[in-house]
């Protein structure tokens, strides 16, 4: 048989950890494929647009929309394991669309856009849509990869240290085109983490607060109320910014609104990642022609 598409594998992926144990992807992968029973031809086919093997890349899409519907529990790198709801809908004995998983779902149905508002009817398939135009269709699939990507980087940094992040920080900075950064001293920091000088000579300095927070926590004015306290000093700086992997309550925004401090909340920060390129690298890139009007002028 033909390697099945990504969300032909909803089921046959929740089957392979229906035991309640974690498991490795590798593992997935044996299970799945035996169930399947693909061949080493099959297994071995490879996706026109890089090196990864076809089975790889639809597992991995299989595992992201399983993931947002919450049917998966994953408290390390690549390590699954069914969470209660997907033992539920296995259950079931229903097939496993993503129809299904949109209407029983609010998260996944977020996560690829089915959409506009939460009281929007439900849309398409998050890859088929007949009255999108090939264009539309490109910017679509595009934004749906870096969402991916997005919520991946968050797991990654979330699976660091706190070092690490404050360190993560710095180099986005610099990467965005503001001066040379330092990480300060743990020990002796004064509720600021790093320092940015968006000047050669350092006459204009950028304070840095940077918490590394489970994504779902909300961080309320309180904690933007401190930050803005170790602004004063000395020395005392103008600019703050406090960037977190969790989000932001309105109060904190609108507080730091009002104190000169940007607030970048997860979301932002990997979208910011993937911008200037920071913890990912290009994997392909596709040049979209148009005819040149000058030439045939």
């Amino acid at each position: 048989m033909a390697v099945p598409k990504y969300n032909e594998l909803y089921i046959p992926f929740l089957r392979a950890l229906a035991d309640g144990k974690v498991h490795t992807l590798k593992e997935i992968k044996e299970t799945v494929a035996d169930a399947l029973q693909l061949t080493e031809d099959e297994l071995s086919e490879r996706i026109q647009s890089n090196k990864q093997t076809l089975i790889d890349n639809r597992l991995g899409w299989a595992r992201t929309y399983l993931k947002k519907a919450g049917l998966l529990i994953s408290e390390k790198k690549a390590h699954f394991q069914i969470s209660e709801e997907g033992k539920h809908l296995l259950a079931e004995g229903v097939p496993i669309t993503n129809e299904l998983l949109a209407a029983r779902y609010a998260s996944f149905a977020d996560f690829i856009n089915y959409r506009s508002t939460p009281d929007a009817p439900t849309a398409q398939t998050p890859i088929e849509n007949e009255t999108e135009t090939p264009q539309e269709t490109l910017e679509r699939v595009f934004q749906t990869i870096n969402h991916q990507l997005s919520d991946d980087l968050l797991s990654e940094i979330m699976n660091q240290s706190y070092g690490f992040f404050e360190n993560l920080v710095v180099d986005l900075m610099q990467a965005m085109g503001y001066g040379k950064g330092f990480v300060t001293r743990a020990s002796n920091d004064n509720g600021i983490d790093g320092i940015i000088h968006e000047d050669r000579l350092g006459f204009n300095l950028i304070y840095i607060q940077a918490k590394r927070w489970d994504p779902d926590t909300v961080i309320t004015r309180p904690e933007i109320h401190k930050f803005a306290g170790a602004m004063m000093g000395p020395p005392k700086v103008e600019k703050g910014l406090f960037i977190t992997t969790a989000k932001f309550s309105q109060g904190a925004k609108e507080f730091a609104d009002a104190q000169h401090i940007i607030l970048i909340d997860g979301k932002k920060l990997t979208e910011l990642m993937i911008e200037h390129e920071v913890g990912v690298s290009t994997q392909k890139t596709y040049s979209v022609k148009r005819i040149d009007s000058d030439y045939f002028g």
